[in-house]
């Protein structure tokens, strides 16, 4: 036996103390990348859907995501319970059921880590061309005219980038956008939004021809591919270190599952033949 009588009940409810708290763990970030997160912003919100990879928009991909980690923490969270429980009662069907379902978490969540190495290099790229082809799309500097250009400004505002690659000067992505092939900047080289202190209340009459026109100073000099890839990538290397010492703790969970329900079988088949034997031999003193 891998445990023994003694430890091996101990050792499953410990594991499953860390489950549970990793279960929070993986809620907690869903709920704040929701809550907080200026990439599913409502402002910006329109921008990112209009991002489709794999037939998936990025706006609802992020979203689903995060909705997912909430309900696979709270999943984990109730199989923890379970585990506890056959733990403490030392039930064997509470512990066939449990090591069932640890087992099938171990397994998704191992395709679930693998799919995101394999795809990650490929996601940022196709993110990059695709913010570069809709950044084509922006056609005024304001918040009322077009819906993607205004869920550009405020993306400029709320992540303090501008453009979507690093703006170093007056030659930039902007220049084959329709705002400025249509004459409609007029003298400005990046919008108003680009330019730092700029808010909802103030751009209309903002005036920094250094920012806007000259592009020397006064502007937000990380590029928005950069600030979401960040602003995402700060989550996600939480969601894979959570996810993969989740994995761990699951394998360990299986193991001293499978090994106490051992134990407990052995120990109820051992009884019962002590049972037996005392029941022959007080049979056998009878008919004597």
């Amino acid at each position: 036996m891998c445990f023994t009588e003694k430890w091996g009940p101990l050792f499953l409810k410990v594991i499953n103390v860390i489950f549970l708290i990793f279960g929070l763990a993986l809620i907690v970030p869903g709920v704040i990348v929701l809550v907080n997160n200026d990439v599913v912003s409502d402002k910006v919100l329109p921008l990112m859907k209009q991002l489709t990879f794999g037939g998936i928009n990025l706006g609802e991909m992020i979203i689903a995501l995060c909705v997912s980690l909430i309900v696979v923490g709270t999943f984990v969270i109730l199989v923890s319970i379970l585990g506890l429980c056959g733990a403490c009662t030392g039930k064997p069907g509470y512990l066939d059921i449990y090591g069932g379902i640890v087992l099938i978490l171990f397994l998704i969540k191992v395709f679930a880590v693998f799919m995101w190495f394999d795809s990650n290099a490929k996601l940022q790229s196709w993110m990059k061309t695709e913010l570069v082809s809709l950044l084509n799309n922006y056609g005024s500097n304001d918040l009322t005219t077009s819906e993607t250009s205004t869920a550009w400004n405020y993306m400029f505002m709320l992540m303090s980038c501008c453009a979507v690659n690093a703006v170093t000067g007056t030659t930039n992505d902007f220049d084959t956008s329709a705002w400025i092939t249509s004459g409609a900047a007029g003298s400005k080289e990046i919008p108003t939004f680009c330019c730092t202190g700029v808010t909802e209340s103030t751009y209309s009459t903002y005036t920094n021809t250094a920012c806007t026109d000259s592009v020397t100073s006064g502007y937000h000099t990380t590029g928005c591919y950069d600030a979401v890839y960040n602003s995402l990538s700060a989550y996600y290397i939480v969601f894979i270190a959570v996810g993969i010492t989740v994995m761990v703790i699951e394998a360990l969970a299986v193991v001293a599952a499978v090994s106490n329900n051992h134990n407990n079988r052995y120990n109820d088949t051992t009884i019962d033949k002590v049972e037996d034997i005392s029941k022959d031999k007080k049979i056998g003193k009878e008919k004597a």
